[in-house]
């Protein structure tokens, strides 16, 4: 006799097919994440990583850069992102490095996950599922037209969390959680507030008339510490702005107008596949409600665009980048592509996922490392460097006073064999302002502008240079050290060198102290 409720310890236990299920899945995500890294490299303190890593190290350390957190520390007044990452590694006692990689990996995955759930709620059959997810996982490193960024970046960006989060609450939305969408975007307001105003609006299009007491979290934004964004222009803030290319419509180029209407016609193609023929086995009811909202947001969203950005009286509000709103649309018309491409074509057929995917993974890896040629693929914590500009930046780190002060190259992350390291990020050390990314920061906080006119001019002409002009700096600004390219300049103390770089003291400046 066996009593309800109480199992017998004789019988063979059957496994639970959900439990199996969620293991695979997940085991399928981490492999897939490991893959995307793989292509898309890794590389921290790269490009804008020179203000997020050094705005973590500034948290973790109060002492790092006396003369010059400014030009990150602003911005940062309005996330919680670097306060969150550094908070992470006082609890952990991870070292910087790893904790930086772990919070990569996991904003990855949580993004592949989400693109999972979206797909599992758009496509019926498994293989279409995780289609959809592979094709996203295999195009991060894909440029979204016209606006300077991709799906995802080569390093911990505030960008990838808040998009995890998007995602999350667009899900919540499709499954009409008003109350939990709405927590996941004010996260992702914390996060990254521009990426969060396009989340905010994606939602909305997808709960219009599905559920009348929704009720939008965007005003969250508005509690934020961001009246720096208000501040006036000025013409240095000109100078600074002209250099963002991407502020500026008139200047895009047809294949960037083309890669903001193309993905419209898409959407609205998609919609159609997923209504076609009437017949409930080649209906795709939920993909085509999303494709179909979505290239309606992207039709408002441009809209308000060109009315943001065309006039010249709104000069001051090109700065929030409306059309960043692509990066949304994109990554979700590769994820509807995918899904399809998987329904459709690829199906069960093992010769056909290799025939698309191994093509077009090798060409997205070989991308990546033709964009960053001196620099190893996947820069991971304890792996000697070979980037020689990068072996000077630790040599500082390592050696100079943290209260230095360095000059480079206003270009120099641009010069051959850089690959666009950041010196904020991996020296800890100050330095005078550069032409490539801070002019994007005086863009968003016009008080920075004269500061920065001022200290770009007086390093022009930096290839000509002379130990009198590196004087000039030390007596003007206080600059001690300076980051020479090969040959460097005759006459100059330079305790660190290599094959391509020098690291000098300017003569009667403070020298290196232990």
């Amino acid at each position: 006799m066996r009593l309800s409720g109480i199992s017998n310890p004789a019988e063979p236990r059957v496994p639970d097919p959900g439990r199996r299920a969620a293991f695979r899945n997940a085991a399928l995500l981490v492999s897939l994440t490991i893959l995307a890294i793989a292509l898309q490299g890794y590389h921290p303190g790269l490009e804008d990583d020179a203000y997020y890593l050094a705005a973590i190290r500034k948290d973790l350390n109060p002492a790092l850069f006396p003369h010059d957190s400014d030009f990150f520390q602003l911005q940062f007044e309005a996330t919680i992102f670097d306060k969150l990452i550094a908070w992470s590694i006082r609890l952990t006692h991870l070292p910087v490095a790893w904790a930086i990689l772990i919070w990569h990996f996991a904003a990855i995955f949580l993004i592949l996950w989400a693109c999972h759930a979206i797909a599992a709620r758009c496509f019926r059959e498994t293989h279409a599922r995780w289609a959809a997810v592979a094709l996203v996982a295999a195009l991060l490193t894909l440029p979204v037209s016209g606006t300077g960024i991709t799906l995802v970046d080569q390093y911990l960006h505030p960008r990838a969390l808040a998009t995890a989060a998007i995602l999350w609450a667009l899900v919540a939305t499709l499954e009409r959680r008003a109350l939990l969408a709405g927590c996941l975007l004010a996260l992702a307001a914390a996060i990254h507030v521009i990426m969060a105003s396009f989340g905010i609006s994606l939602c909305l299009f997808l709960a219009f008339k599905r559920r009348r007491k929704w009720r939008a979290s965007g005003t969250v934004a508005a509690l934020l510490p961001l009246g720096w964004l208000f501040e006036p222009s000025s013409p240095a803030w000109r100078q600074a702005a002209a250099t963002r290319t991407f502020y500026f419509l008139l200047r895009w180029e047809w294949y960037e107008w083309l890669g903001v209407v193309a993905p419209i016609g898409l959407l609205w193609w998609f919609s159609r596949i997923g209504r076609r023929n009437g017949s409930p086995a080649t209906e795709f009811p939920a993909m085509e409600f999303l494709a179909r909202r979505l290239a309606w947001f992207g039709i408002f969203q441009l809209c308000v665009a060109l009315a943001i950005m065309l006039p010249p009286g709104f000069e001051r509000l090109r700065p929030f980048e409306p059309m960043r709103y692509l990066h949304l649309v994109y990554l979700l018309m590769i994820l509807l592509a995918g899904g399809l491409a998987g329904q459709y074509i690829l199906k069960r057929h093992l010769y056909r996922w290799v025939l698309l995917f191994a093509p077009l993974c090798f060409g997205m890896g070989f991308a990546q490392r033709e964009m960053f040629p001196a620099t190893a693929h996947l820069e991971l914590p304890g792996v000697p460097q070979r980037n020689a500009w990068v072996n000077a930046f630790l040599w500082v780190k390592n050696n100079a006073p943290r209260d230095s002060l360095f000059a480079l190259d206003p270009e120099y992350m641009a010069l051959p064999g850089e690959d666009f390291h950041g010196f904020r990020a991996l020296a800890e050390r100050s330095m005078l302002a550069d032409n490539l990314k801070d002019p994007g920061m005086v863009a968003r906080v016009p008080r920075l502008a004269g500061r920065w006119l001022t200290e770009v001019t007086a390093q022009r002409g930096w290839k000509n240079f002379q130990p009198e002009d590196f004087e000039r700096l030390n007596t003007q600004f206080g600059v001690d050290w300076v980051v020479l390219a090969q040959p460097g300049v005759a006459g100059m103390k330079c305790p660190y060198q290599n094959r391509a770089v020098l690291v000098c003291t300017i003569t009667g400046a403070a020298t290196a102290r232990p």
